[in-house]
């Protein structure tokens, strides 16, 4: 994809505070950290979203993070992670390039990531049975 940030990052065509990379994937700090050291892990390959990854990506991807994150932890002093990944614009997805977010975390850092919403038996009986059926 020709204007793709992301595309031009793997590629080279954008200079990035790279971390790691290797032949499927490359990770770098994010430019807006939710903390520090968080850093995204992105397919050399486009894709959107992880629905549209191919598995040996996705595979590479977690892969990658995994490999990553302990390194993230021990560089920033952090005792904690979330792997985050937004798919589509109501997610949040603010880059169209499939991406995970590594975001270090401190016992101290105040950031609550999810909210939950109570779910009821009844509802949540219905769900399962249209999700089944999607699947």
């Amino acid at each position: 994809m020709t204007d793709c940030i992301f595309c031009k990052i793997a590629k080279g065509e954008i200079p990035t505070r790279k971390i790691y990379e290797n032949e499927r994937v490359i990770a770098f700090l994010d430019i807006s950290p939710v903390n520090k050291g968080h850093a995204l892990v992105i397919p050399r390959k486009h894709s959107e979203d992880l629905t549209s990854m191919d598995d040996e990506n996705i595979a590479a991807v977690f892969t990658a993070a995994k490999k990553i994150a302990p390194a993230l932890m021990k560089a920033t002093g952090a005792t904690g992670f979330n792997i985050g990944m937004n798919n589509r614009k109501s997610a949040g997805q603010l880059v169209f390039h499939s991406h995970v977010h590594i975001i270090p975390r401190f016992d101290d850092d105040g950031l609550k990531l999810w909210s939950g919403k109570e779910l009821k038996n009844e509802t949540a009986k219905e769900l399962v049975e249209a999700i089944l059926k999607e699947i």
